[in-house]
């Protein structure tokens, strides 16, 4: 970009204490050559020179127009950063951003405030290192992440095993597996990436050694105390994304530090991200760094504490680029009024506010699902408005036990977490329990409002998901389960379905049992969240329609989701297809793509028969320059185990240059 008013340093070591240099990339303002100014950092494993260079070229230039340094530095092993990386949040990980803000702060081009901001994994990190405190940091953004590492990250969700927890697990092995770029590293880099690959750990091994909330977990979980986050902090996420309920849960958690914005978005920045509309997040940031980092009085302390995109009756679609709805905002953020629905006459029955659900004639019915039952869930983060989401829910509520409303005289607008409360009975130790709501439209299209899922054995809520225990064998016990968060309007025609099933796959593995559940209906309290008193309000979108940088496409990137059933054998198969396609940095000359296989498998008849194998091939390449990583991860279980197994095969040039397996057993914990 020419006369831009910013230089980029295309990479700086930042040496740590222990002699570790990581390895920065650097938008400085013109104007710190005459006034210090503050500086944003964002710190990830997830590689600057290629990985997120696009997402990075469409922000740090325009944080720099506006006099704020950018500071894109890469965790220790990842990129051309030195080490080894040793897992997710580790606390190596948290005092090395520490290290770097002081650092920062340090700089004679800097004001001495810092802040922090990111997505997914940079978005974890800024919340967590805010609650260490290191004294430069005066305000965290954070987008896509999650204050309870345990219940709502990729691993675990309320004692139930994610199966995006292997598809991360092989995800993190490609990405640490790839080799520095020698155009920043010089001659060293080929004794880098063996050193990254002779030690590069597979995550699942640690993950799967954890199956309950235990001090592994509770470890960077800031909902474990709130009030070491003494800063300002904007938590953004989108409808569509694995990690919904994290701006409720600060603003409830940090009334007087947080602010909430929430989009109908996948797992994007919100100037990019599907479906529309889009923030304009540039303008967003720019004003709270302003406010926080400089002292500018623009008011953004005054911002309402939620604002959210209410999903006005959306529809599944092969592709949604656009989702109705209306943007709403709340000064202050309360405990919702809530309406509750029973079960009566094998309806969904609306009960006044203050009236709990029916307590008519007991009515006991049994519920096992099809294993297989779960295929139209999408995936539990989405990076694409494709099959990704949620398609029609049509196919999972026949596997499901269905209660249906009638007709809505009215509309009902809801903003919250839902939560069902019902006495159940299972004869095996421990089962799994999904629910589902879902707007069933007048031409019988079933779109998935929110859902949630439990594993029985961490039915008590004391036990904070720490201490599993066996069902009793056939007596009922009474059970809650809360609903991930949504904002939606359910119009006055439309059907309310609350859905029940002992499947969710494969977005949750399933119980080895697969005993099925005996339900008591008239005991169905449903509660779900009222959006209340509100304000209509308009939300800029971004000028730039189009932000992302352009690089040099060499192959188109390819994409496709299929489930295949296999009526002979009884099995189901859901197999994913992605491909980045090939593209070259038109300033470095460097190529890469990535194309992901993975497929999850089970029969009918037997729970135990699931298995999940994901590969990764990692091309880089420059002229005269080529690599190539093949990384595998396999989850299989039996009754009482787990068993893993992964890969990683390098190649250089036309030559296998090293080769690594894992293959673990680890036993089942009420799972």
């Amino acid at each position: 970009m020419t006369n831009a008013p910013y230089s980029v340093i295309e990479n700086k070591w930042i040496t740590l204490k222990d002699g570790t240099r990581l390895a920065a990339r650097i938008w400085m303002p013109d104007s710190a050559d005459l006034t210090p100014v503050p500086a944003v950092l964002e710190f990830l494993p997830y590689r600057k020179r290629d990985g997120t260079s696009p997402r990075d070229e469409s922000t740090y230039p325009v944080f720099a127009s506006a006099g704020i340094a950018g500071v894109r530095v890469d965790i220790r092993g990842s990129g051309e950063s030195d080490g080894v990386i040793d897992g997710e949040y580790t606390p190596l990980e948290l005092e090395n951003a520490c290290e770097i803000i002081a650092w920062i702060a340090e700089q004679a081009w800097c004001n001495g405030a810092v802040g922090m901001m990111g997505i997914s994994w940079g978005g974890f990190n800024c919340l967590q290192v805010a609650a260490l405190q290191p004294p430069a940091l005066k305000a965290v953004i954070s987008i896509a992440s999650t204050v309870d590492r345990y219940n709502d990250d990729i691993h675990y969700k309320n004692g139930c095993q994610l199966a995006v927890q292997l598809s991360w697990a092989g995800t993190m092995l490609a990405y640490q597996s790839r080799a520095p770029d020698p155009e920043l590293v010089g001659d060293r880099w080929r004794d880098m990436w063996m050193e990254r690959l002779q030690n590069e750990p597979f995550f699942m091994e640690e993950w799967l050694e954890h199956q309950t909330r235990d001090d592994f977990w509770k470890h960077a979980s800031i909902c474990e105390d709130f009030d070491a986050v003494k800063i300002p902090s904007m938590v953004m996420a989108g409808w569509a994304d694995g990690y919904r309920n994290t701006p409720i849960r600060a603003i409830e958690g940090m009334p007087d530090r947080a602010k909430a914005l929430i989009g109908p978005w996948v797992h994007k920045y919100p100037h990019f991200a599907w479906p529309k509309p889009r923030a304009d997040f540039h303008g967003e940031a720019i004003r709270w760094w302003d406010k926080w980092l400089r002292n500018t009085d623009n008011g953004a302390q005054t911002l309402p504490q939620m604002r959210a995109y209410i999903l006005d009756a959306v529809k599944p679609a092969p592709r949604r680029d656009h989702d109705a709805g209306f943007w709403i905002a709340k000064q202050t953020w309360q405990a919702p009024a809530r309406t509750h629905f029973g079960v009566a006459d094998a309806r969904l029955v609306a009960q006044d506010d203050t009236t709990a659900a029916s307590k008519g004639k007991s009515t006991d019915v049994f519920v096992k699902s099809p294993l297989d039952t779960g295929t139209a869930s999408g995936e539990y983060f989405t990076l694409k408005p494709d099959a990704e989401m949620a398609i029609d829910q049509r196919s999972d509520d026949a596997g499901s036990l269905c209660f249906d409303s009638k007709p809505l005289e009215h509309n009902l607008d809801l903003l919250g977490r839902a939560e069902i409360t019902l006495a159940l009975a299972c004869d095996a130790d421990w089962a799994n329990l999904c629910a589902r709501l879902v707007d069933v439209h007048p031409d019988g299209t079933a779109a998935r409002i929110s859902f949630g899922v439990l594993n029985l054995a961490h039915r008590d809520p004391d036990a904070n998901y720490n201490d599993p225990k066996p069902m009793p064998s056939g007596e009922k016990v009474s059970v809650t389960l809360v609903f991930d968060a949504c904002g939606y309007r359910l119009r006055e025609g439309h059907k309310l379905r609350l859905a029940l099933s002992t499947a969710y796959w494969p977005m949750i593995l399933p119980d080895p049992f697969n005993a099925g559940l005996t339900i008591d209906t008239a005991s169905i309290d449903l509660s779900l969240p009222l959006l209340g008193n509100h304000e209509i309000i308009d939300m800029p979108e971004p000028e730039n329609t189009d932000p992302l940088p352009t690089y040099i496409e060499h192959q188109p990137a390819t994409t496709r989701r299929e489930v295949r059933h296999n009526l002979t054998q009884n099995k189901t198969e859901y197999c994913i297809s992605e491909d980045t396609g090939r593209f070259e940095h038109p300033d470095t000359g460097l190529s890469t793509r990535q194309i992901r296989d993975e497929t999850w498998a089970i029969s009918l008849d037997d729970p135990t028969s699931m298995r999940g194998h994901a590969v990764w091939t990692c091309d880089m390449e420059r002229d005269g320059w080529f690599t190539r990583t093949v990384c595998t991860a396999t989850l299989t279980c039996t009754k009482t185990d787990w068993r893993i197994a992964a890969s990683v095969i390098a190649v250089e040039g036309d030559s296998e240059v090293y080769e690594k397996t894992w293959n673990r057993t680890i036993p089942r914990n009420f799972m």
